[in-house]
């Protein structure tokens, strides 16, 4: 059976267009014939396409090893042509094609290479190649319908000169039976694995070599090409946004970042399969695989389970029965594994699960992406720039009619590629955001939107750009609502959405404010040019035309909450500085809430209420004390809290108003090691807790993982008593040079993002026939780092 709708038109040179090679020419091909010859197997057709969709990587078609021209004459011996004997891919992680495209990192056997630059493989004939008369050429097949005019079946006639950015390939080398090949691929041409075939012609049929999946060959994006849409131009960066397979979450809030280390594992075994298999279940057509920004835009829908039981099921509520917990994860390559073997979406993640797996899907096919932090995110459901919270009459935040909330922290991820479909200049960093919170084009879904575009307020360019400009700068607006219906405006505060944006900096564990490439300077003409420019490109900016907004000018209120120590007490300390010559007494009252780190409450655990009497032209302090039994039955997984103070001026009727998160310190673990740190020797790992809790941990879940060094692995405890310790001694053999780091996480009901990580692996490609270790690195192993050293010579 042949499919008339997929005739291949080779570019033969000259000598090949003898009568044979003519019927060659106009002979439809059988490259779409599918494996299987049975009817029903055949998937419908839907009348406006010649072939089914064509959107599966794994998929493959049938090709024949002797395509005959017509009919064969009798006598014809295939073997009594050139053959193909073998084909040598130089795959092996030290061999140059690894080497020069910087992929000898992938646990993967095959070759895999970037495209727009050349790499190497040799052929071996059964005899010398004579180019007088021998005619060959190579074939790269992807799914199970390739055609030509879709970039899903290649040929490639070897030729005398490689054109950069463009298929072709040379030979190098003649020696014997062999030869060797340069072979340049397209700056443009799809992501993903081809199959391929060598087809040598014969005046009577071509004969191709057999399907060899060895011979399989993996094409990732190249930002080292100039020509490829996501070049990044700086080598450190590159290193750090493609090449480093460990990074840095930062959560917390603003007045209290924390971090930990996140696995992304890019190069892990099986995760660049599974990564591919992200866009086969998201339906993406073959051919639109070569262009980062359609990858982007789906993948951010694929990433979370909403509409497509994509990887990862999102939970914010505190309950995680039968999965695991978002805290827990160490890393991203578990979540896909389980994902890439069940099909099933992975139980639980929140933001920074979703920007970590969407990361490591990024830098395993070779986008350049890194992970970003905003303190106090916006979640503007209308992109309005506007979060309301409303006041009852006695000051106090009306739960009932507040329905806007304020991340504590929100993780989102951005790409860096070109946007020849934006204006120039809209290039770079893009944001993509696999976290599930509103539609786009009908998907849960977020991005590519460019960040220049967003801090300028060009909110018109896709993707999505009007939600990710409010997520930055959105104003909250204090008000409450007189007996008569109006409403009464007490405070708008302007800086507090967006006031720190961070992302880890590069060849460092250290945090870098990229604040300033989302927005300009508070206040700035700049800013308010932007402003203006997103109102005028659609973005609903709410005026306060119709409320009456005079607020209290000479009193000032402020409060501080101190640092602790989870399940210890601590205290609230309120301010008031009175700047007038008149004495004004205020009803304050306090509100202390668990929320979740979205900034939706769970319960009220604190209230409070005082009169202070404020002094003209002076300052007043008022502690307000947290005792450990009032929050420790409730408290949430981040041991967050979100305290609101209003105070009413008696005198004047104003209200102040003010809101703040806190995180309490939570213990963490110890990471150290022991015994001989050889690479490719026995190693120890040891991980060291103490419960600060004045109660037993029940059901303790230990996880702990390096990539290059071990698979994570998890331990679990029944219990473990107040004040009591717990040391778990792992065993493991780091197997190839370079820093590689451990982290590890502890989990149970009662206490949760607990980490250890950070704790570097040095794996030394040195000299040392004897495996020896001096002192002084023994002595540093054994505090924060690992030191392996290789026994084989460079």
């Amino acid at each position: 059976m042949q499919c008339n709708a997929c005739v291949h038109i080779l570019r033969l040179p000259p000598k090949l267009l003898q009568p044979g090679a003519k019927r060659l020419l106009q002979f439809p091909c059988r490259m779409s014939e599918t494996t299987s010859t049975r009817e029903e197997k055949k998937p419908p057709l839907n009348g406006r396409r010649a072939l089914p969709p064509n959107n599966s990587n794994d998929e493959e078609n049938e090709v024949p090893e002797v395509d005959p021209f017509g009919l064969i004459p009798r006598g014809f011996n295939p073997k009594d042509y050139l053959r193909v004997v073998d084909i040598y891919m130089f795959k092996d992680p030290q061999e140059i094609n690894k080497q020069q495209h910087h992929t000898d990192k992938y646990y993967n056997p095959k070759l895999i290479v970037r495209r727009g630059q050349p790499f190497q493989i040799q052929i071996d004939f059964n005899r010398p190649y004579r180019p007088e008369t021998d005619q060959f050429w190579l074939e790269f097949l992807m799914g199970r319908y390739p055609q030509q005019n879709k970039g899903t079946y290649i040929p490639i006639i070897v030729g005398n000169v490689l054109k950069p950015g463009e298929w072709g390939a040379k030979i190098t080398h003649r020696e014997n039976n062999s030869i060797r090949l340069s072979i340049m691929s397209s700056a443009t041409c799809i992501i993903g694995k081809f199959r391929l075939y060598v087809a040598v012609w014969t005046p009577f049929a071509i004969l191709r070599t057999r399907r060899n999946p060895a011979t399989d060959t993996y094409i990732l994006f190249n930002p080292w090409c100039q020509k490829d849409a996501v070049y990044l131009d700086d080598e450190k960066e590159r290193e750090e946004y493609v090449l480093n397979d460990v990074g840095i979450v930062f959560h917390g809030n603003v007045e209290d970042i924390k971090s930990r280390s996140w696995s992304y594992g890019q190069f892990e075994e099986n995760v660049l399969d599974a990564c591919l298999f992200l866009m086969d279940k998201a339906e993406l057509e073959l051919s639109g695989r070569g262009n980062p920004i359609k990858i982007c835009r789906v993948a951010s829908a694929v990433i979370n389970s909403r509409d497509d039981n994509g990887v990862i099921a999102g939970s914010w509520n505190n309950s995680y029965d039968y999965g695991v917990a978002p805290s827990a994860w160490t890393g991203s390559v578990d979540i896909l594994l389980e994902y890439y073997s069940s099909k099933q979406p992975v139980r639980y993640g929140q933001c920074w699960v979703f920007a970590g797996v969407f990361n490591t899907f990024l830098r395993c096919l070779g986008i350049p992406a890194r992970l970003i932090t905003n303190y106090s995110s916006a979640h503007d459901n209308n992109a309005n720039l506007r979060l309301d919270f409303f006041l009852d009459d006695e000051g106090k935040v009306d739960t009932r009619l507040t329905k806007d909330s304020v991340w504590n922290y929100h993780c989102w991820n951005e790409a860096w590629m070109t946007r020849p479909d934006l204006p120039v200049g809209f290039g770079g960093w893009q944001v993509v955001d696999g976290t599930p919170q509103e539609t786009s084009d009908g998907m849960y879904r977020c991005g590519p939107a460019s960040v220049q575009a967003i801090k300028h307020g060009h909110v018109c360019f896709q993707f999505d750009a009007p939600f990710v400009y409010a997520e930055v700068n959105s104003d909250i607006i204090f008000s409450r609502m007189e007996k008569n219906g109006t409403q009464v405006i007490e405070k708008i505060d302007t800086t507090h959405i967006g006031q720190l944006i961070v992302t880890k900096e590069v060849g460092g564990d250290g945090m870098v404010e990229i604040t300033e490439e989302y927005k300009f300077r508070e206040g700035s003409d700049e800013e308010r040019l932007a402003l203006e420019t997103a109102v005028m490109y659609g973005v609903k900016k709410q005026t306060t035309r119709d409320t009456s907004y005079q607020p209290q000018t000479d009193i000032d209120m402020d409060f501080q909450v101190q640092k602790a120590v989870l399940g210890n007490d601590f205290k609230v300390t309120i301010t008031f500085r009175n700047r007038s010559r008149n004495s004004y007494t205020a009803t304050t009252y306090l509100s202390g809430n668990i929320v979740f780190y979205t900034g939706v409450p769970k319960s009220e655990f604190k209230k409070h209420s005082f009169s202070a009497k404020l002094e003209p032209s002076s300052s007043s302090s008022f502690d307000v004390v947290i005792k450990s039994s009032e929050y420790m039955s409730d408290l949430l997984e981040q041991a967050s809290f979100h305290f609101f103070v209003t105070a009413r001026i008696n005198e004047t009727g104003k209200i102040l108003a003010m809101q703040k998160a806190t995180i309490l310190e939570i213990p963490t673990l110890r990471i150290k090691t022991k015994g001989e740190l050889v690479a490719g020797k026995e190693m120890s790992v040891i991980v060291e807790f103490t419960n600060p809790l004045k109660q037993t941990l029940e059901n303790v879940t230990l996880r702990l993982e390096g990539p290059g060094v071990l698979r994570t692995i998890k331990k679990e405890f029944r219990s473990i008593p107040m004040n009591s310790a717990l040391t778990w001694e792992v065993k493991c053999i780091p197997m190839r040079p370079g820093l590689r780091k451990l982290i590890a996480s502890l989990n149970c009901d009662a206490l949760r993002h607990v980490y250890g990580g950070g704790c570097g692996c040095w794996c030394y490609p040195l000299d040392l026939s004897d495996g020896t270790i001096e002192e002084d690195d023994q002595i540093r192993g054994c505090e924060n780092t690992v030191r392996a050293y290789s026994n084989q010579n460079e």
